[in-house]
């Protein structure tokens, strides 16, 4: 058994209003090995998407400890932990994240500026990308004069773009329709078995069977896995 890429221990997150907490995560210990396919899922509310932000180093405001890499993320500074995850993972947001002051292609270019490709190469990787997603036509447009489902592929694209160890996705195919959804879960697939880890939160059924491992949430307790 190789060693895992993810360790959780314990891991808690908790609103305040005024005296009181709501816990959105409750003692979540987990550990996900190099080459998984893990589906999260349970109802609305169960803390999935806020676990999947935690595993995608946007939020450190929890407790308990998560190593990545053998790295301990819950010891990091800010600026190390981001560095650790742009260099990494991609990430496919629910609701895009693009930025709206750059075209396609800028937006796909901004995981390689992070990591330190050289220009050529990343004009390259841009040109392949726009053509294997089938969105060389969009490359000069701005997220606004697209459709939610042209921004989706976009933002998938961008997250398999810089070929991250792992990928984390919300809903990645909530906003595309059916035949260009199983497409994102066929490509999932083959990245999954050329050594991508991936974890997807998904309400799908047929999207989580595209995994090896689901994981059920509710309440922010890890119920089944």
């Amino acid at each position: 058994m190789s060693d895992p890429l993810i360790a959780l221990r314990n891991i808690e997150k908790t609103f305040s209003h005024g005296v009181s907490r709501t816990f959105v995560l409750r003692r979540i210990t987990l550990d996900i090995v190099p080459g998984e396919f893990v589906s999260i899922m349970g109802p609305s509310g169960a803390g999935k998407s806020t676990l999947l932000h935690i595993l995608g180093m946007h939020d450190a405001d929890w407790t308990g400890e998560y190593d990545f890499l053998g790295q301990p993320v819950h010891r990091l500074r800010t600026k190390h932990r981001q560095a650790l995850g742009r260099s990494h993972i991609g990430f496919v947001f629910q609701s895009y994240h693009l930025l709206d002051d750059l075209t396609v292609a800028e937006n796909l270019d901004v995981p390689l500026s992070y990591r330190n490709v050289p220009r050529t190469e990343r004009q390259s990787l841009v040109a392949d990308t726009l053509d294997r997603f089938q969105i060389v036509g969009k490359k000069d447009l701005y997220p606004s004069q697209l459709s939610g489902g042209q921004q989706q592929l976009v933002g998938v694209a961008r997250a398999l773009i810089a070929k991250p160890k792992l990928i984390l996705a919300d809903e990645p195919t909530g906003n595309l329709h059916s035949g260009q959804g199983r497409e994102i879960m066929e490509l999932f697939t083959k990245l999954n078995a050329d050594g991508t880890t991936i974890v997807q939160v998904t309400h799908s059924d047929v999207n989580a069977a595209y995994g090896n491992r689901i994981i059920q949430l509710r309440d922010g307790w890890l119920v089944d896995d």
